[in-house]
């Protein structure tokens, strides 16, 4: 099931600047008529959020209104995406995030990735990937969190247990590739609506399975599904589903915490994501390419060489993003992803990617579990996804600048450059999105003169051509 990201319908774009508003009367304070926890605790500006599906885009806004911060936004926000867009993010698969903590005045990244295989597991026909997801996002949770983590995973749950509004990005995935994953029963008995049809925007997607295993993580936590109860579950209920993940496999699989990929830009700096996240790799060597002049196509393919080039003879990335590279050709189709930006009132800033390696990973769902599994790289033809992330922070004035996250295949990096490139020259997100190639896709947040300090600045925006939502505002 290739992945195929059509052009989407036009996305929702806030400024986060009212106008007649000071940066004074922005900033507000607290409510002291609700509770932290709860949307509308925090009055004025709030930060803002750029998903590539609208309800995740939603649930992040409501916590960064609830007190939440950056990295309590984003760990609501992806587990939102297992459920409300699981054809690209899901409890089977993974990803990886950049951090930056103002308080701290570094970035940092995280990196889950959907877990590879020793080996062709006997007896599986479609080798699963090691569930990397839920740990990546405790960790996330554990770098820069306020909020308690049961509480961010519960947006999710709901959404699964009474249904979630299927949205344009989800039921163009689902139309393009309805037929082979109906072959699953299991897949087919969630996602098919009356008839036998794909659903379709608007229908109602029910996940009771999901909902109950995402309850089960937000009570007992998210070690059960690695080395307890559930981990047992998803080794017996993988086999049927040809993915034949281990108990052994599954306690091993850990989120790393990595230093980022970074290059000067001026005053500020621009930190991507490391390996294996090597998409990062391919957002630094356009973002390098972009900064020194070169065109949107040629920026956009020195990007792909690099990281071509890392997966076939590896080196040391920092020095391929100047390194003479053979240009690509003809790099086989790359899975799907989907990306995520956020940022706080005070300055704290993510850009998350999220992939299954297929769109709808192997297409099989682990039988009473609701976990679509994902698809192991490395294995027959399949292939990492390009996990493209970044964000631009001035160490000076301890201040965000920009974030981005990218999208669409082999464009994934240069999805994510060419917005942080934009936004370092003083655009704003909206305009930062124009001119990405196909297929790419980004989400993007910036301030122009930095936050802390001038919230009046900031945008936030998805890419016009998608189905995603960009949410900022200052709640009065």
């Amino acid at each position: 099931m290739a992945a195929n990201p059509a052009a989407r319908s036009v996305a929702a774009l806030a400024l986060l600047a009212l106008a007649g508003c000071g940066a004074g009367d922005l900033l507000g304070g607290s409510n002291s008529t609700v509770q932290a926890g709860q949307e509308g605790f925090v009055r004025g500006f709030l930060g803002g959020v750029a998903a590539e599906e609208p309800r995740a885009a939603l649930v992040a806004r409501n916590v960064l209104s609830a007190g939440g911060t950056a990295a309590d936004a984003a760990v609501a926000a992806g587990f939102t995406l297992s459920v409300t867009l699981p054809s690209r993010a899901g409890l089977g698969g993974g990803g990886a995030c950049l951090l930056f903590h103002p308080g701290r005045n570094e970035v940092e990244a995280i990196v889950f990735p959907p877990g590879a295989r020793a080996s062709v597991p006997s007896g599986a026909d479609r080798p699963a990937a090691v569930p990397m997801l839920a740990r990546g996002l405790f960790a996330l949770h554990s770098r820069a969190g306020r909020r308690p983590f049961e509480e961010l995973m519960a947006p999710a749950e709901q959404a699964a247990r009474l249904g979630a509004e299927v949205s344009r990005a989800f039921a163009e995935d689902l139309a393009a590739v309805a037929q082979p994953l109906f072959s699953d029963p299991t897949a087919a008995a969630i996602f098919a609506g009356p008839g036998g049809q794909p659903l379709t925007v608007g229908e109602r997607l029910v996940q009771a399975d999901l909902g109950a295993t995402l309850s089960l993580l937000r009570t007992v936590g998210v070690g059960d599904l690695y080395q307890g109860g559930l981990a047992r579950r998803l080794e017996e209920t993988s086999a049927p589903a040809g993915g034949m993940l281990t108990v052994a496999e599954l306690r091993a699989g850990l989120p790393r915490v990595l230093p980022p990929l970074q290059l000067r830009a001026g005053n500020d700096t621009a930190s991507f994501l490391p390996p294996p996240a090597d998409g990062g790799l391919a957002a630094a060597a356009s973002f390098s390419a972009l900064t020194t002049g070169a065109s949107a196509p040629a920026a956009a393919a020195r990007g792909v060489a690099v990281a071509r080039a890392f997966r076939e003879q590896g080196g040391d990335p920092m020095q391929l993003i100047n390194a003479q590279v053979p240009a690509d050709s003809a790099w086989p189709m790359l899975p799907a992803s989907t990306g995520l930006v956020v940022m706080d009132r005070e300055g704290m800033a993510v850009s998350c990617a999220f992939t299954m390696n297929n769109l709808f990973g192997t297409g099989r769902v682990a039988p009473g579990t609701g976990v679509l599994l994902a698809a192991a790289p490395g294995i027959g033809q399949v292939q990492p996804a390009l996990l493209a992330a970044g964000i631009v922070h001035n160490a000076s004035l301890r201040a965000f600048r920009a974030a981005a996250a990218g999208s669409g295949q082999h464009m994934a990096g240069m999805a994510a450059a060419a917005p942080l490139a934009a936004m370092q020259r003083g655009q704003d997100a909206t305009a930062s999105l124009a001119g990405i190639p196909d297929p790419g896709r980004a989400v993007a947040a910036g301030c122009t003169r930095y936050l802390p300090g001038a919230p009046e600045s900031c945008t936030v925006a998805a890419d016009p051509r998608g189905a995603g939502l960009a949410l900022g505002a200052a709640d009065r």
